[in-house]
């Protein structure tokens, strides 16, 4: 069969996320399919990627490129707050007489009103990894059992929540060759190009009460696997940069260890960045990951008061947040702190305590979302239980600057009003300037990145307020 793997145009200009639990749009960050080039690597058909978000496509390119493939099978990954925009895709395959496909790890909870909305006519529900690629084998043999995945049928929604079991290092290298070049991306801001993002592990058992990934299982992938896929990005693509997707990425400090000792030794000359948890990292082992080319470290903290910490159930504390900043800038690894106001107990007391736990620490860059009470969280059930958001919510509207919710104490409008503020209060805030620029100093060559990441934050705060920006 012809199958084409369809990353959307752009959200009224802006670049898109998709995948997994960043489905969101980001004016700062063009990131490569990586979810859909591990699913073409894995198809035993004849297979396009049209990543009509990284080459900067408009929907007339992407309508006329399915024309042209006509595909019997079209496969979109889509957001919930660029859902109308993504769904143009689906109407166009339809058109085609394509069987429609679609992914989107956020609206899960939502996949039967999904299908009788939109032009879909399956919805993914269980790891993409192995499930689409068995459901595009069931749809040639005209089979209907099939694991992961939810349909409608004879106007009855059928949904298998299982997922086949899999090793994830017996998974084939994605198909960079069908995005290449990787020229085209970037995260936060452009630099270090050629650049991908790359997964070595899935999961996060924590039990945080905003989060979509949250009480599901870890797996990593081994040294081994992680190193023969960066093998490859370095002798073929010529790849620079890499930003490691994971939930947490050191939740196995042995396997971190090893895969840096190796990097080491076989003088693999990459720089990468990572997102992890602040209760799971140490001095030593930041210095060896810088040691092996970490020259940057994502920290979900997300506030600065440990009783919204404790009712947000994260499992760490400010102080385990103080001690990480502390001991990655020690070890000479940049820090990117997120937070988001509005979690519940969220007042101007607790916003303020989150500010000045920035002004405090003083980490290389932050930034500030307001929190979503997206569907199937605790969060969600909460806000449903006090009136804040319907039991089906338009989920076009959960953006992460622009609040849907409130707290006890306060409003959306104070919560968006936090929000600007915290960005003014660390932008101009003297003290943090001159931290990078004495960082700036120690590593010459950040320079270039420096003045680029603070243009782009200037830009964001001045032109466009904020939004869809971080």
């Amino acid at each position: 069969m012809k199958v084409a793997l369809v990353n959307p145009p752009r959200f009224r200009g802006v670049p898109v996320i998709r995948e997994d639990r960043c489905e969101i749009t980001d004016r700062g960050s063009v990131v490569p399919p990586y979810s859909l080039i591990q699913i073409a690597s894995q198809l035993n058909h004849d297979v396009w990627v049209i990543d009509a978000n990284g080459k900067n496509m408009g929907m007339n390119e992407v309508a006329d490129a399915l024309r042209k493939i006509e595909p019997d099978v079209v496969v979109i990954r889509f957001t919930p707050t660029t859902f109308d925009n993504d769904m143009k895709v689906a109407e166009v395959a339809k058109k085609l007489s394509s069987t429609t496909v679609g992914m989107c790890w956020t609206l899960i909870p939502f996949a039967h009103e999904i299908l009788k909305t939109s032009p879909l006519d399956y919805y993914v529900v269980g790891d993409y990894e192995v499930c689409v690629s068995n459901l595009i084998d069931a749809i040639e043999v005209g089979e209907n059992k099939m694991q992961g995945v939810a349909y409608l049928g004879d106007g009855e929604f059928i949904v298998d929540w299982s997922s086949p079991a899999f090793d994830y290092d017996s998974l084939p290298l994605p198909a960079y060759d069908m995005i290449a070049p990787l020229s085209n991306y970037y995260i936060n801001t452009p630099h270090g190009s050629p650049f991908t993002i790359m997964y070595t592990s899935k999961g996060c058992p924590y039990s945080c009460i905003y989060c979509t990934v949250r009480r599901t299982k870890w797996k990593g992938r081994s040294a081994e696997s992680i190193l023969s896929e960066l093998r490859i990005l370095k002798k073929i693509y010529n790849v620079r940069t890499v930003s490691f997707f994971d939930e947490i990425f050191t939740f196995d400090r042995n396997r971190v260890v090893e895969l840096c000792e190796r990097i080491l030794k076989e003088d693999i000359k990459l720089r990468w960045y990572c997102n992890t948890r602040v209760d799971k990292v140490d001095f030593e082992l930041l210095r060896l990951m810088r040691r092996a080319g970490c020259r940057g470290i994502s920290f979900g903290v997300e506030s600065g008061s440990n009783e919204i910490l404790k009712r947000a159930k994260k499992g760490a504390t400010v102080e385990e947040a103080e001690e990480a900043v502390k001991n990655a800038k020690k070890a000479g690894i940049k820090t990117y702190l997120s937070f988001m106001f509005g979690l519940p107990g969220e007042s101007w007391e607790s916003v303020n305590e989150t500010i000045e736990f920035v002004k405090r620490v003083k980490p290389n860059g932050a930034q500030f979302n307001i929190a979503v009470p997206y569907p199937g969280t605790e969060l969600y059930e909460e806000c449903v239980k006090r009136g804040y958001v319907g039991k089906i919510m338009n989920w076009r509207e959960l953006y992460q600057h622009k609040a849907i919710l409130r707290t006890e104490q306060m409003s959306k409008e104070e919560l968006e009003k936090a929000r600007l503020m915290a960005y003014r209060s660390m932008y101009f805030n003297p003290r943090w300037i001159l931290s990078n620029a004495l960082w700036v100093m120690r590593e010459p060559e950040e320079l270039p990145l420096a003045i680029k990441y603070y243009v782009k934050s200037l830009k964001n705060y001045f032109i466009h307020r904020m939004e869809h920006a971080h």
